[in-house]
């Protein structure tokens, strides 16, 4: 009995073992570094507009060579200026902003070709990015020699009498969307390039989201003079000039290059 016992420890063991390195061969974590910017009410169309470095951390895991598991998180900056904007519109609205965005996301890459680290026949590959993923943001404007939170401040009257609306959450979903390439540097690490656009389910990654002004007396007196002089800085001092686009969400993007190393040795194919 003792004997059984024992030679069904060193199965288990050996499976255990096993498992572990099949685990680590399939498994990758590197660093990414590239830009994000933003689409929304303060950059409606520009793509690559108000760039900022950006980067973060990276885990994928193998499944076969056609899917992988991607997680990641993302260290970045957003902003905008209705002063650089083309339309005298936007320009006459007078708003800006930036935020500072702490993403973690997880999803699937889908492989165009099958991929081996290390193989001639299979070094590379494009790849399609469907991920979900959670971000902090914080928008903030520069007033009086210092950056401002927005949010507290309730520009929109949320939580007024203006307003019955609570203010927006600092923590939101996303969906980051994207492609790719990646290419095998050997046995052991791979280099890649993507983009993603983010879709969020919020217009107030900059702080703007209702159509008009709200009542600047109102915001004095249940906020502070502050709100409301923050809310409305259009040049023509427009009480009901227009304020956001209510019915579309912002979004926005992430472009870089990622580096990756194998936890573990074993064979180019994952089968």
């Amino acid at each position: 009995m003792k004997k059984a016992f024992l030679l069904l420890f060193l199965v288990l063991a050996l499976i255990t073992q096993a498992q572990k390195r099949t685990f680590l061969s399939r498994s990758e974590i590197g660093f990414h570094v590239g830009q994000t910017y933003y689409l929304g009410d303060l950059n409606p169309y520009k793509q690559f507009n108000n760039a900022h470095l950006a980067g973060g951390l990276l885990y994928r895991y193998n499944f076969n060579n056609r899917l992988a598991l991607r997680l990641n998180y993302l260290y970045g900056q957003v902003s905008a200026a209705d002063s650089t904007s083309p339309y005298p519109l936007l320009v006459n609205r007078n708003l800006s902003f930036q935020s500072k965005l702490h993403e973690v996301a997880a999803g699937l890459e889908f492989h165009y070709v099958p991929f081996q680290f290390g193989s001639s026949r299979y070094p590379a590959t494009a790849y399609l990015l469907a991920q979900v993923g959670v971000f902090h943001m914080n928008p903030q404007v520069y007033y009086n020699n210092a950056w401002q939170d927005l949010q507290p401040l309730a520009t929109e009257g949320q939580g007024t009498s203006a307003n019955a609306q609570k203010p927006y959450n600092l923590y939101q979903l996303c969906l980051p969307l994207g492609m790719g390439v990646k290419v095998s540097l050997g046995k052991m690490a791979t280099f890649n390039l993507d983009l993603a656009i983010r879709k969020t389910f919020t217009d107030h990654l900059d702080d703007v989201g209702a159509d008009f002004y709200a009542d600047p007396q109102i915001l004095s007196d249940e906020v502070s003079q502050v709100a409301a002089t923050l809310s409305n800085q259009s040049l023509d001092g427009n009480r009901f000039g227009k304020r956001g686009t209510s019915t579309t969400n912002d979004w926005y993007v992430y472009a870089g290059a990622s580096l990756t190393i194998r936890l573990g040795k074993g064979g180019g194919c994952f089968y």
